[in-house]
């Protein structure tokens, strides 16, 4: 039996929430103010309509430097028979934006007409002659912006619910306002709980972790157009928690408590939310955010001056896995905070992309995963990224949210998902979609293609995985270090193997240095692949079809050694910070890597062997205009220093071709 009260699904939680509102009378904008009409209103939300009060121009205006004339007066003009005008009766000159004559409709642009003197002589004077000459007839209301082109004295100038861009604030003031009415923005609280949380900036120690969530929150909030305030660390106890929370209702109109939403003995926020107020929901069928809170509690005695309609406050207890709290946030407070600003809620944009491999998901759970997402050959793609609630960086990587939802329990490589899209088309457009082995020299190029408008979007899959996603035209290029243990040679029967009939181009990146990433002081003795049969050594592994993987299996071979006698061979990574991350936490004592891996956990590192890191690139890629950039950067001084700064690392490779079909 669930320990949550309900595992409802997504759209019932979020129904139950906007019930409760509509019954406070919560469910609609919940104040307006008056603010001046300066920078300051960009993004707000317009309260009302906004009608002009003046006409935009309130007058017939030049559009050009020129004469003013009556139209009918040029009649006839023509190179061959010019016509003469005087200033005064029949011409005026007047600047761009001047009113026009009462007598005039029509303007004759200073560069059409000829200034004469006294003489009827060519003048250089040609603002203050004593008559003009035309040779072409203008007509009425030519180079003149009449009243109201632009705004028209009663016209609808926004409607209510805008959002205020650059160009409004303009159009707001050309039809006469100096203030707008603006929906008040919503004052939300945030409260981070638990004893294990310290704040930014804290020399951490076992233990601890980064309250970092509340600026997370809070940032999305403030771009949502709330006001967040953010409160000091909780500690978990309870009547600590209902104490702060009380605070907060008197003078917030939402509350997000964060952390202690779960089933664990010292998760507080469903109980305080029950001795508050009312608890509507307890665990929604939604992954990541499994076990969010939704209530009501009574907002107690008013302590400031802003009117507000009801005598409760909603709350959402926010998990506090960063990846599920943020999700949370966008999921249900932004809806909340669209109502109460009175706009649309914010809908990203979405395309259908095609999955790059398999996703499993919970039947029951509306799914959100992260992906990567490139256009590869005019086909978009979507590369899962981690999936763990914890790993905030998946979101920094992601380019968008694909969406399985309730009674899909996944889905297959090849097949399509609908991907809402965090970044634009033409940013997409401009991402070279790289597949297969991590190496920290990606993060680098990434950094520098950045520089020559390109974007490096990639996927950790293993050298293996990287030519498969080739193969099935997921990719622009693949990482590579697959060694050939009859041949030595890297990569090419492999790619011979999994990419028959493709035509490629196989560039060296770097040589690098693979060994054993070991804790500070190598407190284990660790000092060749032998010691890895040691039964106190705690082994970590690459994922099968890594590269890393094969070079291991390759010396184990060669020196007799039975997988079977490694403790560990069976735990996985994908990547080479994940295996030097995996020690330094104490969950292993040592892996295989690259030594940059080790320096940036600040591990010790036994070196073994080298290898040779490609890059595997279809020949209808490598001639493309997208990819271009990258071969100018394998010549970038300023790149191979940068990379030569890296411990363990051969740039002399750097840019060889290795096999061109």
């Amino acid at each position: 039996m669930s320990v949550y009260l309900h595992d409802i699904p997504l759209s019932q939680a979020q129904s139950r929430l906007r019930q409760a509102l509509q019954d406070a009378d919560l469910w609609r904008v919940l104040g307006t103010e008056d603010i001046l009409l300066d920078e300051n209103a960009l993004g707000r939300i317009t309260a009302e309509p906004i009608w002009a009060e003046i006409s935009s121009p309130h007058y017939h205006a030049s559009a050009m430097d020129g004469f003013a004339v009556r139209a009918v007066a040029t009649s006839g003009a023509m190179p061959s028979a010019p016509v003469a005008l005087y200033i005064g009766p029949e011409a005026q000159y007047v600047d761009t934006g001047d009113p026009l004559p009462e007598w005039a409709n029509a303007v004759i642009p200073i560069e059409n007409v000829e200034s004469l003197d006294e003489n009827d002589q060519i003048t250089k004077d040609i603002r203050k002659p004593r008559s003009i000459r035309i040779r072409a007839a203008v007509a009425p209301w030519s180079h003149v912006r009449p009243l109201g082109e632009d705004i028209v004295a009663t016209q609808l100038v926004l409607p209510a619910g805008h959002s205020l861009r650059p160009a409004d604030l303009g159009a707001i003031a050309a039809s006469g306002h100096q203030t707008i009415k603006v929906a008040r923005k919503p004052k939300v609280a945030i409260l981070p709980t638990g004893t294990e949380l310290v704040p930014i900036g804290s020399k951490l120690k076992s233990g601890d972790i980064l309250e970092y969530n509340s600026l997370v929150m809070a940032a999305q909030v403030k771009a949502m157009g709330g006001e967040p305030t953010r409160y000091p660390i909780t500690k978990d106890d309870f009547n600590l928690i209902c104490e702060r929370v009380r605070e907060a209702a008197q003078t917030h109109d939402l509350v997000l408590l964060n952390a202690g939403s779960s089933a664990g003995a010292e998760d507080f926020s469903s109980r305080v939310v029950e001795k508050l107020g009312t608890l509507l929901v307890h665990g929604v069928a939604v992954r990541p955010g499994h076990p969010v809170i939704l209530g009501t509690v009574d907002r107690g005695p008013k302590t400031d001056t802003v009117h507000r309609p009801s005598s409760v406050v909603p709350i959402i207890g926010v998990p506090g896995y960063p990846v599920s709290a943020a999700l949370t946030v966008d999921i249900f407070a932004e809806p909340v905070l669209a109502k109460w600003l009175g706009r649309r809620p914010l809908e990203l944009p979405t395309e259908t992309a095609t999955l790059t491999r398999k996703l499993v998901s919970p039947a029951g759970d509306d799914d959100y995963v992260r992906v990567a997402v490139g256009k590869v050959g005019g086909k978009l793609l979507a590369a899962p990224l981690s999936r763990g609630a914890g790993v905030i960086t998946s979101l920094v990587q992601a380019d968008g949210l694909a969406l399985l939802p309730s009674g899909v329990q996944g889905m297959d490589a090849g097949e399509q998902v609908k991907v809402h899209l965090y970044r634009s088309r033409a940013e997409i457009d401009r991402t070279i979609f790289c597949i297969g082995s991590h190496d920290l020299t990606l993060d680098l190029m990434a950094q520098f293609l950045a520089e020559h408008e390109r974007r490096l979007a990639s996927a950790n899959v293993g050298s293996q995985g990287g030519l498969v996603a080739l193969r099935r035209g997921e990719a622009h290029l693949a990482g590579s270090h697959l060694l050939n243990p009859e041949t030595g040679e890297y990569n090419i029967s492999y790619i011979r193997q999994y990419m028959p009939n493709i035509p490629v181009k196989v560039v060296a990146l770097v040589g690098r240095d693979q060994g054993l990433m070991v804790r500070k002081g190598n407190p284990k003795g660790i000092k060749a692949l032998g010691d890895l049969t040691k039964p106190e050594v705690q082994f970590v592994n690459r994922q099968r079809g890594a590269g890393t993987r094969v070079l291991l299996d390759y010396h184990l071979n060669l020196m007799g050694m039975s997988p079977d006698s490694i403790l560990g061979y069976t735990q996985e990574e994908y990547t080479h910070l994940g295996v030097a991350s995996a020690v330094a936490s104490g969950r292993a004592d040592c892996g295989l890597g690259i030594a940059a891996a080790a320096q940036a956990l600040k591990l010790d590192f036994v070196p073994l062997f080298q290898e040779r890191y490609d890059l595997v690139i279809p020949k209808e890629h490598a001639e493309s205009d997208l990819l271009a950039p990258l071969f100018e950067l394998l010549a970038d001084s300023g790149f191979q220093d940068s990379v030569s700064k890296l411990p363990g690392y051969d740039i002399l490779v750097m840019g060889k071709i290795i096999l061109e079909d």
